[in-house]
């Protein structure tokens, strides 16, 4: 008789199961199935800009995870990847990575030991929001389904401290804010698929803007279709509970009617030169954000599209290596280049015309076609129109 060894871990101790199944088996066996953090963290004169993600990847039996610093106009990363482990309670180490969870949905604490890639922090996470949940995101390719997933944002304050090549920089929460999201689902990551190839030009728009200002932050994203036809959208209004809001005014996460969109491209690129969005409120009152980046942090620095450690991809046991690029890239429409966030200035103006100055970030990947914004090709710039 052949005896099949059990998957009780940890986890399973707790009453959190939503299926029938031990923790370590995932509802579905499809191979792009996955558990994410990301965080990013940043000053508001662009002195300082951070960033980490860590993904478990189940039915692949890979975990990733890699931490990004920009200064001084270098962006510096460590990549860490490695096989999965079984017990869910042992996921939040991938080589010299940890996340700890210091209080869920309040405190998490990061901490990246890789002097030899030049890297070193210790950095604590505190909500100044509410964590909000963005509507699901549901897409199908002809049968396959493609996107099912969901994702909580939140926005805080970060206070520790990062050494880059042996340069020990402190990080004071009074100056160092930034936001966080967790995501679960499935999303394509690893190997491509084996099969036929695509009939048609892959074709993706996406824009993720959440901003911190003095007393509330905003959250914004949006999917489109090469035609402009949404598929996917947040609005909400985050009003501060770090005791910048007097006692008695609500924290609840608001979500708005709707919002639109402009954006000024940079000529050859796919990237924002100026952007804005208008937030529209149930009561028929709008307001509107001007964003002006003041640098662009290349996702590939936390494994988006990394040549190399992108994510799921297995690489072996264990394995660690970094980046570094000189900012900004000379070639911003080479596929590694096009997703990024820009740290930007954001001017809030309410309906009744009161401005606040705020900072955040316009996350932004165009890939293929976009009408819209004039955007043809698979990777070709942005051209204007002739005058």
């Amino acid at each position: 008789m052949t005896t099949v060894a059990g998957v009780i871990t940890a986890f399973d101790d707790y009453p959190i199961h939503q299926t029938s199944q031990p923790i370590a088996y995932t509802a579905s066996g499809d191979p792009n199935h996955y558990d994410r953090y990301f965080f990013n963290g940043y000053t508001a004169d662009a002195s300082l800009y951070f960033a980490a993600a860590m993904g478990l990847y189940p039915n692949r039996s890979v975990h990733d995870a890699a931490f990004c610093v920009i200064r001084n106009g270098r962006q510096i990363s460590v990549h860490a990847s490695g096989r999965a482990p079984l017990d869910r309670a042992q996921a939040n180490v991938v080589g010299p990575i940890e996340v700890r969870i210091v209080a869920p949905l309040a405190e998490i604490r990061l901490l990246v030991d890789a002097p030899e890639q030049g890297l070193r922090a210790d950095l604590t996470f505190r909500a100044r929001t509410h964590a909000y949940e963005e509507p699901h995101f549901f897409m199908r390719q002809g049968t396959r389904t493609f996107f099912d997933y969901t994702r909580l944002t939140q926005m805080g304050r970060w206070q520790g401290w990062v050494e880059v090549d042996g340069e020990r920089i402190e990080v004071d929460p009074a100056e160092v804010l930034g936001s966080r999201d967790r995501s679960w689902g499935s999303r394509p990551v690893g190997e491509r698929m084996a099969g036929p190839p695509p009939t048609a030009m892959p074709q993706f728009f996406w824009l993720w803007a959440p901003l911190n200002f003095p007393n509330f932050a905003t959250h914004f994203d949006v999917n489109e279709f090469a035609d402009g036809r949404r598929w996917h959208e947040t609005v909400a209004w985050l009003p501060a509970n770090d005791g910048t809001l007097p006692p008695e005014a609500p924290t609840e996460p608001v979500t708005q009617r709707s919002a639109d969109w402009t954006i000024d491209w940079t000529p050859g690129t796919r990237h924002a030169r100026s952007a804005a969005l208008t937030l529209h409120d149930w009561d028929g009152s709008s307001a509107t954000i001007a964003l002006e980046p003041l640098l662009n942090f290349q996702m590939l620095g936390i494994g988006y599209g990394h040549p190399e450690f992108n994510h799921g991809v297995w690489r072996g046991e264990s394995a660690v290596g970094s980046t570094r690029l000189a900012l900004p890239v000379a070639d911003p429409c080479a596929h590694q280049h096009l997703h990024i966030q820009a740290l930007c200035r954001a001017t809030f103006t309410h309906s009744c015309g009161q401005v606040e100055v705020g900072v955040g970030i316009l996350e932004q990947l165009v890939l293929g076609e976009h009408r819209p914004s004039g955007l043809t090709g698979l990777f070709d710039g942005y051209t204007p129109p002739a005058a």
